[in-house]
């Protein structure tokens, strides 16, 4: 952009990268409302895109508009302006989930943000095997490090901390395909026809086998339709997981969890590392609380995350920028 106004282009760009971000069944839970007199582009949610069964707090609903807040930042400094992001600025209105300020420019480039940028519309979650290649440890580092800058951790965790969180996922797993309102939420998330006209949700064609061994738990949104469900296939026999924990578990944790979330996922998407998120714990209170890693003390765990390397992965459909903006007259 030849100037920092903020025009029509400039915000179809920034919304456009906010709406690549994941949430949780693909639901996109945002709306944008731009408030011109100060340059202000609001990040609201849109609850009726919930998923009040697996998510009946809003949990995740708060880390999948945290993810586009994310997105949102980068596009910003990517076109030139210093955004200034305040969450949950008003009290008095618990769905404005964030304000951007974009009235200043920026001095100096962020580091880092035109790799950001370029990595937002090539990030897709991945649901098949990964090819088992270790994912080097300089990378990791420099995951754990995006996650520092968003004020939570990401933990690494060992072999056997690994088998367990992966026993627990299981455990999840097994809840959510049997309950009732678990099984048919998730159902409803399938998309079987065009993307055009059913703009969010799971494309069938997006999801992915069962790990034949059953070491690796899958989400299984076919929930026990056998004639859905594709051939099982092997995965990698070490995966590689990572946890993002807060230190608290307040709305305003669970933001900053998806500012990291999406961090963590860019900066991998970088070095050609893919990932699939593994959530299916942290839908059940006390399987989530089983996650903690009691060896290093307090904290809360908000979701796993599978890196590894293998196919870019399937992209799934988005809503068109000026569905999910409001604009005052």
């Amino acid at each position: 952009m030849s100037t920092l106004a903020l025009d029509a282009a400039g915000l179809e760009k920034l919304v456009s990268a906010a709406v690549a971000a994941p949430s949780i069944h693909n639901s996109q839970p945002w709306r944008f409302h731009l408030q011109p007199a100060t340059s202000t582009l609001e990040v609201r949610a849109d609850r009726s895109r919930a998923v009040p069964a697996a998510d009946p707090q809003g949990r995740a609903l708060h880390i999948s508009v945290g993810a586009a807040i994310l997105n949102l930042r980068v596009a910003a400094r990517h076109l030139g302006w210093a955004p200034e992001v305040r969450l949950l600025p008003d009290p008095a209105d618990p769905d404005l989930f964030a304000a951007v300020r974009l009235d200043g420019a920026a001095t100096v480039p962020a580091p880092g943000t035109e790799r950001l940028f370029e990595a937002i519309w090539r990030r897709h979650s991945i649901r098949t095997p990964f090819t088992g290649e270790p994912v080097p440890q300089a990378v990791l580092d420099e995951l754990v490090a995006a996650a520092r800058t968003e004020h939570t951790a990401l933990q690494l965790p060992d072999h056997a901390e690994t088998t367990r969180l992966l026993h627990l996922t299981a455990e999840a797993e097994r809840r959510s395909t049997t309950d009732e309102a678990q099984r048919t939420e998730s159902r409803s998330w399938i998309r079987t026809g065009d993307a055009e006209a059913q703009p969010y949700g799971i494309p069938v064609t997006a999801l992915g086998p069962q790990d034949q061994a059953g070491h690796l738990p899958v989400r299984d949104f076919a929930a026990l339709r056998a004639a859905e469900h594709q051939a099982p296939a092997p995965f990698e026999h070490e995966p590689r997981i990572a946890v993002l924990t807060t230190e608290h578990d307040t709305p305003e944790d669970w933001l900053r969890a998806g500012l990291a979330l999406e961090h963590v996922l860019l900066a991998a998407t970088v070095h050609g590392v893919r990932a699939s998120l593994l959530h299916q714990a942290m839908e059940w209170p006390y399987l989530r609380w089983e996650a903690r890693d009691p060896h290093r003390g307090p904290g809360y765990v908000q979701i796993l995350i599978r890196l590894g390397y293998g196919p870019e992965g399937a992209p799934t459909p988005r809503l068109a920028a000026g569905n999910v903006l409001d604009r005052e007259e």
